[in-house]
């Protein structure tokens, strides 16, 4: 045991103290939030101003309808109802209304005038538009045909044809007139129509054993939390417990270390060194994004804005917990295992790809396991260790299974926890005496099978 806490200690002390890991604790929020926040900032922004845009109207009576739908005068959104424009997103929004709210920050705006056709042919004009168009005096132009109420087709001419976010937004304007003007014809009114077709909303309400509580979603975001925390974490450290694993067979000191320490407590005081490095790493980042969301909900509170935290029960907290640890340390010892296996970190990156793998594979088993968590597949998957992390953690959120497949759950994943290190370990013992060349799947069996 002192051995063991000892190769602990210095697997943990030498990562922590290194300016790197200094600098990535500062920087790992930061670089969050650049992947998250500013992404979406970046895809709002309109490089120049409105879109300049041309209608060519064959019919001779759209162009007004099509002018107003354009400028979107009457205030609707892209299906026709009126539109909703809160002067800032409702923080307690479900996910589609709030999908809804961010789409408005990405809307084309246009500067739309009318081409009179004066009696010229449509060939003339559009030759006309064209040159406008080369020379930057256009953006596009639209024609209107005669046919429009009756074919329902434009067509749209213009020199980046890939903005297919200003393309689509016009064609869904236009559609909207056209249908104004297809009502007007047929003596209905459109704002009639727009109350008859307003969609409804609804509440969701999960029942449980203390009657109903309000589900907004929020609670089911932890799920891919958890999923996400595992993956970050892995992509982060991953490569660095590989690393810790080969670091004496590069620096072919192995036969000095087994003299004085058996290759167990070796293998098991580098995976879990580097894990507590990776775990307050992650601690800190929970304490700083923690004191940063109670500042912006106290923030807003003192601005008259009424915030209500999702209710979430303390023990789905400790699942969260047990089931992430258990997928570090799952995917951890797998880095180990390969680890154990391979001469060179560059070797071990190659052949470490299918764990990801597997990762992923738990995020696209979590749909079925939400359209139905009490199904036999949602059972299955969520006592497989390497899904559970995953699975268990949406059967919980969706429909909570009963405590004692909570429990087995866990058991499984922490005794192949166990397994993984002992067959780490084992295989460690002997590839680390080995250089040269990457073990086959027969040797490693091999390994396994000796005393």
């Amino acid at each position: 045991m002192t051995k063991f806490l000892a190769i602990l200690k210095r697997e943990y002390n030498t990562r922590v103290r290194t300016k790197m890991f200094i600098v990535a604790t500062v920087l790992g929020p930061l670089m969050i939030l650049l992947f998250t926040v500013v992404p979406a900032l970046i895809f709002s922004l309109k490089a120049g101003g409105p879109t300049r845009l041309a209608v060519v109207d064959e019919s001779e009576r759209m162009y007004e309808r099509v002018r107003g739908s354009l400028l979107n005068e009457r205030g609707e959104d892209e299906g026709g109802a009126p539109a909703e424009k809160p002067a800032m997103p409702a923080p307690n929004t479900n996910a589609q209304e709030r999908m809804r709210q961010a789409g408005e920050a990405v809307r084309a705006t246009f500067d739309v005038r009318q081409v009179p056709l004066g009696g010229r042919s449509l060939d003339s004009i559009q030759q006309e538009l064209n040159e406008q168009v080369l020379k930057d005096q256009l953006d596009g132009y639209v024609i209107i045909p005669k046919s429009v109420l009756e074919s329902g087709e434009i067509e749209y001419n213009g020199r980046n044809t890939g903005d297919v976010v200003t393309s689509n937004q016009i064609r869904e304007r236009i559609s909207s007139a056209v249908r104004d003007q297809r009502m007007a014809d047929n003596k209905i009114n459109p704002q009639l129509m727009d109350e008859i077709n307003k969609p409804v909303r609804m509440v969701t309400n999960k029942v449980t054993e203390t009657g109903r509580e309000q589900d907004s979603g929020q609670g089911f975001a932890f799920v891919f939390i958890v999923g996400f925390l595992i993956y970050i974490t892995i992509i982060m450290y991953g490569q660095v417990v590989l690393a810790a694993v080969v670091e004496e067979k590069e620096t072919r000191i192995a036969e000095l270390l087994f003299s004085s320490v058996r290759s167990f407590p070796l293998l098991i005081g580098k995976l879990i060194g580097v894990s507590l490095v990776a775990l307050t790493q992650l601690a800190i980042w929970a304490l700083a994004f923690g004191a940063f969301a109670m500042w912006g909900v106290n923030a807003l509170s003192a601005s008259g804005l009424s915030i209500s935290l999702p209710h979430i029960p303390a023990s789905f907290f400790v699942y969260f917990f047990l089931f992430f640890l258990l997928g570090y340390f799952i995917y951890a010892t797998f880095y180990a295992l390969v680890g154990s296996m391979v001469t060179t970190t560059q070797e071990g990156g190659q052949v470490s790809m299918p764990v990801l793998f597997l990762l992923i594979m738990g995020f696209y088993l979590a749909f079925p396991v939400i359209r139905s968590p009490g199904s036999p597949l949602a059972f299955w998957v969520s006592m497989i260790p390497f899904f559970s992390p995953i699975t268990m953690i949406v059967r919980i959120v969706t429909q909570t299974p009963p405590a004692w497949q909570i429990l087995l759950s866990l058991a499984i994943g922490y005794a192949t926890v166990v397994f993984l290190m002992w067959l780490a370990a084992r295989i460690y013992r002997i590839g680390m005496l080995m250089y040269g060349k990457r073990a086959t799947i027969p040797e490693v069996l091999r390994w396994v099978k000796q005393a």
